[in-house]
């Protein structure tokens, strides 16, 4: 049974998640926890972790493989409580809480993804803007439920450098995800042996490279011939091609089905969309927000930056 190393330290509630559905959590010593924010990797992480678990470049379906316990918008607590609990294989839980957040459990494997952030809030942009009109009825209805939030979810700005600026804007009510502190979050824990931080910078540039140096983390010995298969699947025009068989049932959520959650995951679309005024406030409270050697790994990942527990 895993020992608690300590509890969540704060409580966080948005339109999306909730840190209390942790309470009814109960860990077993395989546990991995794979824990970004959001539009940094996560689906592509469940995908690598699932393949890894099930030695098996097989699609299979994401959702019902790896549990999102803190999602608002999906089954009630209890039900999703049960299907993690009657899991019978290795189970990789999905999160987009910070670690502040989260329980740390000392046999317990966190994987973290970090991506620029001015990439990942061009891909949350297009997110956004996909969901569909009955996602957006249910994320009001708990908002307006919600004491500590009282007011419907916000809509996306149909321009994605107004819905830039406005993200950064946001951080100032408390309500919504203040992605540096969020990031600073795990970096601050980043000694510990069972966090592993991954940067999408790193999965693109050698996905195989990556996919083992998980694999070693999660202690996970796989035969030699199967990689090549795993290391295809992995990449994301693979995953466009599966989604269907990945993501069943997205076209409840999001106009476009799974090709529209998974959009393009490339880096750099901000490069000709923000204002120049924007990407200096960004610059200015990564800044503040960050540590000099958290800076530069979140924005170049490991492969330029080095290795976090090495800074």
């Amino acid at each position: 049974m895993p020992a608690l190393l300590r509890p969540p330290l704060r409580e966080y509630r948005t339109w999306t998640i909730d840190s209390r559905r942790w309470e009814g959590y109960r860990p077993r010593d395989s546990d991995i926890v794979i824990a970004t924010y959001p539009k940094c990797g996560t689906t592509w992480m469940q995908r690598i972790v699932g393949m890894l678990v099930f030695a098996s470049a097989e699609p299979r379906p994401i959702n019902d493989d790896s549990i999102w316990i803190d999602a608002r918008m999906r089954d009630p607590l209890d039900v999703t409580l049960a299907r993690l609990d009657a899991q019978p294989h290795r189970r990789f839980i999905k999160t987009h809480l910070p670690l502040d957040c989260l329980p740390l459990y000392d046999t317990v494997k966190y994987l973290h993804v970090a991506r620029d952030g001015r990439d990942a809030c061009m891909s949350w942009h297009n997110h956004q803007v996909v969901q569909t009109p009955a996602l957006y009825d249910q994320l009001d209805r708990i908002g307006l439920q919600d004491p500590a939030i009282g007011r419907p979810c916000p809509r996306p700005e149909a321009d994605a450098a107004e819905f830039f600026h406005a993200w950064i804007a946001r951080w100032s009510d408390g309500r919504a995800d203040d992605f540096f502190r969020f990031e600073m979050s795990f970096w601050s824990e980043r000694q510990h042996a069972n966090l592993l931080l991954v940067h999408y910078n790193d999965l693109k540039s050698d996905l195989g490279a990556e996919m083992r140096r998980i694999a070693a983390f999660l202690e996970i010995d796989l035969p030699e011939p199967l990689w090549p298969s795993l290391v295809e699947a992995g990449r994301f025009g693979a995953m466009r091609r599966d989604g269907d068989r990945l993501l069943p049932g997205a076209d409840a959520r999001f106009r476009g089905g799974a090709g529209g959650f998974l959009f393009r995951g490339t880096n750099g679309r901000w490069r000709d969309t923000i204002d120049p005024d924007d990407l200096a406030l960004y610059a200015a409270k990564a800044e503040a927000g960050l540590s000099p050697a958290c800076a530069r790994w979140i924005e170049a990942g490991r492969l330029v930056a080095g290795d976090p527990r090495l800074a």
